[in-house]
């Protein structure tokens, strides 16, 4: 292995064992800042300088993506006209590996004057960042995985790992499901796959239906013809079943020579996978994995054929 992978090794190694540090120090303080978030019926502002800024700023990028209204805010900018944002019905978090950030504490008399919750997230439990806070969630490390103990490193990753443990705290208490994900996701593929239905890219035009006393070998063309690999059995205007092209192959190799003259209804499949046009595309996606086929029918409640559904329809 390179010199530079034995680094990257180490450093995968350090910062993880940062990240597992944490598992002993968390204490009644994370119930506390947990439950504080969770009754919040404001906002959660974060705020933090330099690293622990942009630490701070994907904190709140991930709670509010997980149903927790929350934005980060520089401390720099709390003294130029943006203290009035933070209200009593708000909860502030302050992160500050060493707890001494002098931007920060120096906004910390005005939430104790206003009453306004504080979470500080800090290295030094001993610190005023500490000693000020409602609670303190411990972020302490032995050491940075920097070669120099210097850069932000380890410290960081804890900090990133402590904020996300916040999010998946809140995502259990909240009950947040996929769906509500998707909402707030509208434009990335997990978005389209919980939000578009069978409805959005069903096929609807030149559907290959066929009647099931059709001879197979009438069949077999009407399979080419459709492009879908596929052919409905349709009686009295109700999807009985349906046929596939491995079906006609199957059914060429068992039958042999009697296959031509053999009706669709005594080859297919007569509970072929159906679903709503509401239905999501995540769910059609479960059901052909679990199914291993890769076609639903798409009805409505009286089983009328309203359009196709395959594979290619659900990639995003």
């Amino acid at each position: 292995m390179s010199e530079a992978r034995d680094i990257a090794v180490k450093c995968f190694q350090d910062e993880a064992q940062a990240v597992l540090g944490l598992i002993p120090q968390l204490d009644g303080n994370f119930d506390a800042a947990v439950d504080l978030m969770f009754r919040c019926t404001g906002k959660v502002i974060i705020t933090g300088v330099g690293k622990s800024g942009h630490i701070g700023a994907k904190m709140a990028a991930t709670l509010s993506s997980t149903g927790t209204p929350a934005f980060f805010i520089n401390p720099l900018d709390v003294f130029h006209g943006d203290l009035g944002v933070m209200t009593k019905e708000d909860v502030v978090i302050a992160i500050s590996h060493s707890g001494q950030t002098d931007e920060l504490l120096r906004f910390i008399p005005y939430l104790l004057e206003h009453k306004i919750p504080l979470i500080g997230i800090s290295g030094n439990p001993d610190s005023l960042l500490a000693k000020y806070s409602t609670c303190h969630l411990n972020v302490k490390v032995s050491h940075e995985a920097c070669p120099l103990n210097l850069a932000p490193t380890s410290s960081t990753t804890a900090t990133l790992a402590m904020g996300d443990a916040l999010a998946c705290a809140l995502i259990e208490m909240r009950h947040f499901q996929a769906k509500d994900f998707a909402q707030f996701h509208p434009g990335g593929t997990l978005g389209k796959r919980l939000l578009t239905t069978a409805r959005d890219v069903m096929r609807t035009n030149d559907l290959p239906v066929i009647p099931p006393d059709m001879k197979l070998g009438e069949a077999i063309i009407h399979v080419s013809k459709g492009k879908l690999g596929l052919c409905v059995a349709e009686s009295e205007g109700k999807v009985v079943g349906l046929i596939t092209d491995g079906d006609v192959r199957r059914a060429m190799e068992s039958l042999q020579d009697k296959f031509f003259n053999v009706p669709v209804s005594q080859v297919m499949t007569r509970t072929p996978k159906c679903v709503l046009p509401d239905t999501k595309i995540n769910q059609i996606q479960d059901i052909m994995h679990n199914n291993k086929i890769h076609t639903v029918l798409v009805v409505d409640g009286g089983r009328h054929l309203l359009g196709v559904v395959d594979h290619f329809s659900c990639m995003f």
